[in-house]
């Protein structure tokens, strides 16, 4: 009874709030989700969206729905920087908290997915890096605690090449032409460059790679050097400040915005806004829609904000990185309910949630029943594929919203899973990882 009127009491602090950056001590009925973020740094305008569109979903499911059937979403938010030793840090201090430790852990950031893939199977932590991360980890038979459906970079990179192709009026079209990758100079940054050099051998265009360092402020010296080259197209892996520095310096130089193109996460509000009108015609890959007014926005507006939606504009309410982490939780949500399907309605360790992640077939169906039909596209996770090449499509920024102008593009799959399976077997022999049968 009295555990009963407190998770009352903590669901309506909640609603009146829609804020719950950490948890109560977690009961046995409670699944509970460490939430790694950065809302300090040079890197806030991408994680405070990010961040905010985590904690909303995960309250909606608790206020709407009483939890995952009746199982309550506990989840602790750790601050990181986006700094991959602060990063892990916050994983070892998170990790065994509740009932029976972290259900899975969203890193947010390639170099923190990096140094958590080899704790993963040690602390039987599945780890969800939704498009991101180690491409390679899309091979399930090697990383078997990874995930990284629903696209990866390689596959991302690939589409972005036929999308190029598209509108260059073939691939044929594509020899001679100069296409130029503005990088942030990581391990994120860089993940893109090997598809992308696959493919110049393969259809004859030249690449131009261009790093940027940390954390991306200064891109006179890059941008002066597309100036001289006079790329094609623009193709941009970049994240927090620097995308929305290198959008103006575009801008400055009279680049054709409509021939920039970011990756998924260069594709933000927080990455045009500060731009104003010169950043019109810029565009970016995503793989949801950059709309607001789904099912499900309604039920996260009422369940949350109370109807309140100055409150909900003031916590980034339906922004691109809002949307994606609505997207990301629901898969965090949806493996769970599949694991409950075979373990039963409770509270699930590690290893029965990384059964869920394995075994999600979330269709068209299931995403009407959730509010999200036509917000993203069906996933089917399987044991060999645990990304599912899944497709891309491109948003334009019009001056003051994003808007889908393309159809739904799929990656280059018959050069990009040849890769990931080459890449993963290295890293199988190098770890000594004997590669599961599927």
């Amino acid at each position: 009874m009295l555990r009963n009127i407190l998770l009352a009491l903590v669901g309506a602090v909640v609603a009146m709030t829609g804020i719950s950056s950490t948890t109560v001590q977690v009961a046995a009925d409670e699944q509970f989700i460490p939430m790694l973020v950065y809302r300090t740094g040079p890197y806030a305008p991408s994680g405070i969206p990010v961040a905010n569109g985590f904690r909303d979903y995960y309250t909606m499911i608790n206020n709407r729905d009483g939890g995952i059937n009746g199982v309550k979403v506990t989840f602790e938010e750790c601050e990181t920087e986006y700094n991959t030793k602060l990063g892990v840090e916050c994983y070892e201090k998170l990790k065994n908290k509740g009932s029976t430790g972290a259900s899975l852990v969203n890193p947010f950031s390639t170099g923190i997915t990096y140094q958590l893939i080899p704790k993963a199977s040690v602390d039987e932590v599945p780890i969800l890096s939704m498009g991101y991360g180690r491409t390679a980890a899309a091979d399930g038979r090697v990383f078997k605690w990874v995930f990284n459906f629903p696209t990866t970079y390689w596959s991302q990179a690939s589409a972005f090449i036929r999308y190029v192709a598209q509108q260059e009026g073939g691939e044929s079209k594509l020899k001679g032409k100069k296409i130029a990758h503005v990088y942030h100079n990581s391990a994120y940054g860089k993940e893109a460059n090997p598809t992308l050099k696959a493919l110049a051998s393969k259809y004859g265009y030249e690449l131009i790679l261009l790093a940027v360092d940390h954390p991306g402020q200064e891109q006179k010296a890059t941008w002066l050097q597309i100036r001289r080259a006079k790329p094609d197209w623009v193709f941009m892996s970049g994240w927090g400040v620097m995308n929305q520095v290198a959008v103006k310096e575009a801008a400055s130089i009279k680049y054709p915005m409509d021939h920039f193109v970011g990756n998924w996460w260069s594709g933000s509000d927080a990455d045009v806004v500060p731009a104003a009108a010169g950043a019109k015609g810029y565009k970016s890959a995503t793989f949801h829609s950059p709309r607001s007014d789904y099912p499900v926005h309604k039920d996260i507006m009422k369940h949350v904000y109370g109807g309140d939606q100055s409150k909900a504009k003031s916590n980034s309410f339906g922004e691109v990185l809002y949307n994606r982490a609505v997207v990301n939780a629901m898969f965090a949500v949806e493996a769970i309910r599949t694991a409950q399907g075979k373990f039963g309605k409770r509270a699930l360790k590690g290893s029965e949630v990384r059964w869920g992640l394995e075994n999600l077939n979330l269709t068209e169906a299931r995403l009407k029943e959730i509010g999200m039909e036509g917000f993203t596209k069906p996933v089917k996770v399987s044991c060999k594929d645990h990304e599912t090449g899944g497709p891309i499509i491109i948003q334009q920024w019009d001056g003051s919203k994003w808007n889908i102008v393309s159809d739904w593009i799929s990656p280059i799959r018959e050069v990009v899973r040849p890769m990931v399976e080459k890449a993963a077997a290295a890293y199988a022999a190098e770890n000594k990882i004997t590669p599961r049968s599927c």
